[in-house]
């Protein structure tokens, strides 16, 4: 779907990445429109919007109606510039999807759209939106109030945001968006509000209150932004690449004399998530070791000389754990005449009442249980207790589980 706008910048400060496109002569019409940029929108916004439109048989109007956005920037010096964003906005569709039309209530029947908006990959804006999405699943599961989310990343420019807040204005959606230009940002919250499409700033509101609390300006750019990729190669990111290695040559319990070297040492019986936790927590940074607990075979002497406290114990359910393990011994082919008594439900009750013996002589040891958190959520308990202690801060009770 195409429509026109126009753009003019005045004052000092820029308000968008765009160049300016000359103003519309008071002229007759064709000369006017000739001068009307024509805006292209993403491949996947036209196919959304032809599929829609075909269905429902109803166009946008093209008419123009002006706004203004007036946005505030810095120099060199760090002075206030202030600067107006003059945004030829078109006007509404005829029969506005909110007036209750009921080629659109068949639309949005199918779920309530959600446009998710970011100048970078989205990742904030879509986590933010299924964090929120969680409180209610009393009702997405039953399909009662359904939604349909739609990510739209990497918008950089005017043109492509009011593309896509024009759609959200056909469609009846809401439009979330993380958009740390503060002219876009501002931008997005005028068009919402002149086309009457609900809307949440997700970044802003965060970001203007760390600024009051350091005492200084934020930047306006996306963490994607050229701008701030004169590095790709950072320290971080070979830090990074370090932690993962060395993870991977500790995993199960290989080269026990390292364990000294490891940020984060986790054990546990088998499957019971050791290793999927320490890649996960590998890739934000930190090196991990996991030495797995096996009855009949000791455990590393360097496990109980390395600092206590960046041990950590998983233990998990034991229904829950035979079936894990039942379903890794079908992939191994040990479901058939190789007889084992690695999925038998006493030797599995065992195996965990044995490694609890161990964690009762090693109390310093958190004991974190894993039966019912996905990978992410003992990830964060790990780190806060990580950095409590390292911190020295909120020092856990002794031998509690999480």
């Amino acid at each position: 779907m195409i429509c026109s706008s126009s753009l003019r910048l005045s004052g000092s400060g820029t308000g968008t990445r765009n160049s300016p496109s000359p103003p519309a002569s008071s002229g007759n019409s064709d000369e006017s429109q000739s001068q009307v940029r024509r805006i292209k929108a993403s491949p996947q916004l036209n196919r959304w919007s032809r599929a829609r439109s075909i269905r429902s048989g109803r166009k946008l109007d093209r008419s123009a109606v002006s706004a203004t956005v007036s946005t505030e920037s810095r120099d060199k010096s760090g002075s206030p510039v202030r600067s107006e964003l003059e945004i030829e906005l078109p006007m509404s569709p005829k029969g506005d999807s909110r007036s209750g039309s009921s080629d659109d209530e068949k639309e949005i029947n199918g779920g309530k759209p959600i446009f998710m908006v970011s100048d970078g990959t989205g990742w904030t804006a879509e986590h933010a939106v299924n964090a929120a999405l969680g409180q209610f699943d009393y009702c997405l599961v039953d399909r009662v109030c359904p939604v349909n989310t739609h990510l739209f990343s990497g918008i950089d420019d005017v043109e492509k945001l009011m593309e896509i807040v024009k759609q959200a204005a056909k469609e009846g959606a809401m439009v979330v968006y993380t958009l740390a230009e503060p002219s876009m940002a501002q931008f997005a919250k005028q068009a919402c509000q002149h086309w009457g499409v609900a809307s949440s700033d997700i970044l802003g509101p965060i970001t203007e209150a760390i600024a009051g609390h350091l005492g200084v300006s934020p930047s306006g750019l996306s963490r994607w932004a050229p701008e701030r990729q004169k590095s790709p190669l950072s320290e971080e990111y070979f830090r990074r690449i370090e932690a993962i290695e060395f993870t991977i040559k500790q995993d199960d319990g290989a080269l026990p004399r390292n364990l000294h070297m490891a940020d984060i040492v986790l054990t546990g019986v088998s499957r019971s998530g050791k290793t999927p936790l320490s890649i996960y927590l590998a890739q934000k940074g930190y090196k991990v070791a996991n030495v797995p607990i096996v009855m009949n075979i000791d455990l590393p002497n360097t496990l109980f000389e390395v600092n206590p406290e960046k041990v950590f114990a998983l233990t998990i359910n034991p229904v829950v754990l035979q079936s894990i393990r039942r379903a890794r011994a079908k992939t191994l082919g040990m479901d058939g005449e190789l007889k084992t008594n690695y999925c038998d439900m006493d030797y599995v009750k065992e195996e965990l009442e044995y490694a609890g013996k161990i964690f009762a002589q090693n109390p310093v040891w958190p004991v974190i249980e894993v039966t019912s958190k996905a990978i992410e959520e003992t990830a964060v308990i790990v780190l806060r207790l990580y950095h409590d202690r390292k911190n020295r801060c909120s020092m856990p009770r002794i031998s509690k589980r999480y």
